[in-house]
């Protein structure tokens, strides 16, 4: 993937980061991945690990604490292997967030999902959160997944959208909460391309993101 966007709490003179996910290169001049997560109480757990069904592979399993409700609403496919990459695609998602939750930018559960060309770009953009000390907090609804598989099976697209308005920043030191600046469109479309490794993980390959092109 290219280089990530911020576009969730937008930076304001205090320096509250945006929400938006990492990935390619967006329309606001940002990029971002798309991660989606648990909303289980407690610090975020990166550690353990979780078979797939679909491949075998054992997986991280990943949860984030319920300050931080990030929801995938209808992230189904009656089609295996398009759930396969809705799947991963949201484990990619929620492994970005925890990583800024837990202020650990070398997360190895991102370099899981991310692939290899991705994952500096996805450090960078989790390091502009914990770099000020920021961490994320609130609802961010995921919804309206579209999946496109290639042909040979090794490729796949998804686009979805996601609604900021009601997630914020939070300095851990000082509690300041900021959101998306007054007028802002808490709307953001992403579209993802995923590759398959070698090993039969959909791994994040470039995002890219528009503020305001989808609703609800």
């Amino acid at each position: 993937m290219a280089s990530r966007t911020l576009t969730l709490p937008a930076l304001t003179a205090a320096a509250a980061l945006l929400l938006t996910a990492c990935g390619g290169s967006g329309d606001d001049g940002r990029t971002d991945d798309i991660k989606g997560a648990d909303t289980r109480s407690g610090s975020p757990s990166v550690s353990a690990s979780a078979s797939s069904a679909a491949s075998g592979v054992e997986r991280p399993v990943i949860t984030l604490p319920s300050s931080f409700q990030l929801t995938f609403e209808n992230w189904t496919s009656s089609d295996p292997a398009k759930q396969a990459v809705l799947d991963d695609a949201r484990e990619e998602l929620k492994a970005g967030y925890a990583a800024i939750m837990a202020n650990d930018p070398d997360s190895s559960d991102v370099s899981f999902y991310d692939s290899e060309g991705v994952v500096g770009q996805t450090k960078a953009w989790i390091k502009t959160y914990t770099d000020k000390n920021l961490t994320v907090i609130g609802k961010l609804p995921v919804f309206d997944p579209k999946v496109v598989v290639g042909s040979g099976g090794k490729g796949a697209s998804v686009t979805y959208c996601t609604d900021e308005s009601k997630a914020y920043t939070k300095n851990r030191k000082t509690g300041k909460e900021a959101g998306n600046p007054a007028g802002t469109d808490p709307y953001v479309v992403y579209t993802v391309s995923m590759a398959k490794s070698a090993q039969g993980v959909w791994q994040n390959s470039s995002v890219h993101s528009k503020r305001g092109g989808c609703s609800r």
